[in-house]
């Protein structure tokens, strides 16, 4: 590995733990942990290595400062899947409780309902996250 590449499983300050899952809503918190990551607000995380107990992305996501899980409905995978890794989220967002109605089997969704789901979850990291030049 060169010096200007990193491994994915090094810690970052924010971590995102979309569901991804096989609707709608699952997929709006996969977009909008993606646009989030893209954008530098945090890293786009495992969920997967932490269902799957992976020693090396346990300890990424135990370094990391803000672990945000994002559930498209109320089964609550991702959040579920972080406390049985012993790791809660400090920011929870489910895409339902935006009043996004879940459509299983249906993957589609509109520009406006992921604009809302980034949206809100922006205002949760704002609201969570200290600016490094705040920072003693």
């Amino acid at each position: 590995m060169s010096g200007s590449q990193k491994c994915a499983c090094e810690p970052s300050e924010v971590l995102f733990f979309p569901c991804s899952g096989g609707s709608n809503c699952g997929q709006i918190a996969h977009h909008a942990a993606v646009a989030l990551a893209k954008v530098g607000r945090g890293k786009f995380f495992c969920l997967a290595g932490m269902g799957g107990h992976v020693k090396d992305l346990i300890e990424s996501a135990k370094a990391a400062k803000v672990l945000v899980a994002i559930d498209g409905c109320p089964a609550l995978c991702a959040k579920k899947t972080l406390d049985h890794a012993e790791l809660p989220p400090q920011i929870h967002l489910v895409v339902t409780e935006l009043g996004i109605e879940k459509k299983s089997g249906y993957l589609d969704f509109s520009a406006d309902e992921l604009a809302l789901c980034r949206s809100k979850l922006e205002q949760q990291l704002d609201a969570q996250v200290v600016p490094i030049s705040a920072r003693g």
